[in-house]
């Protein structure tokens, strides 16, 4: 059976803001983009638990680099009960995906400061030619 305290609990924006550390602007776009979706009560928003894991969730895909987007697809195949084989094997795509693009940056990166090295040694080698002309 399911914590009641857990199932009941809510959370204000500057809860949710203060503990993930992001902006009230993030929130509000997180939530008419339709990645969370708190209630209301008058004009204040009450978020969920389960809005709490979900944002919790895409803070999290955000760090590994995914976009709002892959987050949100991954995160909606979630079944309460069920072994989510599809959602791990999607994230693990994503996962490998991301790291791919990463190593290819890498790449990108230190054959630039290759160049940038050649580069600089060029124009030290001719500033000493022009000093001995």
């Amino acid at each position: 059976m399911p914590n009641l305290a857990t199932t009941l609990a809510e959370f204000s924006i500057t809860d949710l803001r203060k503990e993930f550390g992001v902006t009230t602007r993030t929130m509000r776009h997180y939530e008419e983009i339709g990645l969370i979706n708190p209630s209301r009560r008058g004009q204040t928003r009450v978020y969920s638990s389960a809005d709490r894991t979900r944002l919790r969730l895409i803070l999290r895909g955000k760090r590994l680099g995914l976009s709002l987007e892959d987050s949100r697809q991954i995160i909606d195949m979630y079944e309460p009960g069920k072994t989510n084989i599809e959602q791990l094997n999607s994230l693990i795509g994503a996962i490998r995906q991301q790291r791919e693009k990463l190593n290819q940056q890498l790449d990108d990166i230190s054959n630039l400061l290759k160049d940038l090295k050649k580069a600089e040694a060029d124009c030290i080698n001719a500033l000493k030619t022009n000093r001995q002309n």
